[in-house]
């Protein structure tokens, strides 16, 4: 099946994570903590397919308001797709570009309300689940500290790739990249030299006027290590 994660069409199966979903298909969904459920980074809103998805774990339940629930939010990280149906998520960070490029001053006064209430009122809650879990045996810490680097590797792995999908000039091969630096480096040179009358040339670049010609060192210098 397909389903749309900041409106990228991204394969999923019944039983898949929304997170894990993501991440296959390079579609940005926050995940500082790995998965472990101890942090909101990978909040979503459900825009559209709530019934084809599991309810609300006792951790979300620990970190997500009652109004951001009613607004479709939940944590991709606990949310699993438990039928077939057409799914729509959006995740914060995409909600809030969507805001600020539409200069939607009423939206992001909402939206700010809305996540200064959820923080102030459900950080304690949010804390006492994390705490309980590890001491139920529920959160290995070892475990939760290994799943973080995992989310940190991803993490500088999606920016790369999106990187270069957005910025056309990192899919030129290196080797054309570097010829054209060195054509603009020597031009540089052939500037300075001109400029100082053929008494300057920058270090490691050929200028035009002179590179055919043999140049003796103003002065030897000999220096000796003791």
């Amino acid at each position: 099946m397909i389903i749309y994660i900041n409106d990228k069409p991204c394969e999923a199966e019944v039983g898949d994570l929304l997170l894990h979903a993501a991440q296959r298909h390079n579609s940005h969904i926050g995940c500082i903590c790995g998965g472990n459920g101890i942090c909101q980074s990978c909040f979503v809103y459900i825009k559209e397919g709530a019934e084809s998805l599991s309810q609300p774990s006792e951790e979300e339940k620990a970190f997500i308001s009652e109004k951001l629930f009613q607004d479709g939010g939940r944590l991709a990280c606990q949310t699993v797709i438990t039928g077939a149906g057409t799914i729509k998520v959006l995740s914060r960070a995409e909600n809030l570009r969507r805001i600020v490029i539409g200069l939607n001053v009423p939206g992001f006064i909402t939206y700010a309300q809305t996540i200064g209430y959820n923080v102030l009122n459900k950080l304690p809650g949010g804390a006492a689940n994390v705490v309980s879990r590890v001491m139920e045996g529920k959160l290995n810490p070892a475990d939760s500290i290994g799943k973080i680097g995992n989310s940190i590797g991803y993490g500088a792995r999606l920016a790369v790739h999106t990187a270069t999908e957005n910025l056309p000039i990192l899919q030129i091969p290196l080797s054309v990249i570097s010829g054209a630096a060195k054509g603009v480096f020597d031009t540089a040179s052939g500037l300075v030299c001109t400029v100082s009358g053929g008494q300057l040339h920058l270090p490691g670049s050929t200028c035009s006027s002179h590179e055919t010609q043999q140049t003796k060192p103003v002065e030897s210098i000999t220096i000796t290590v003791k």
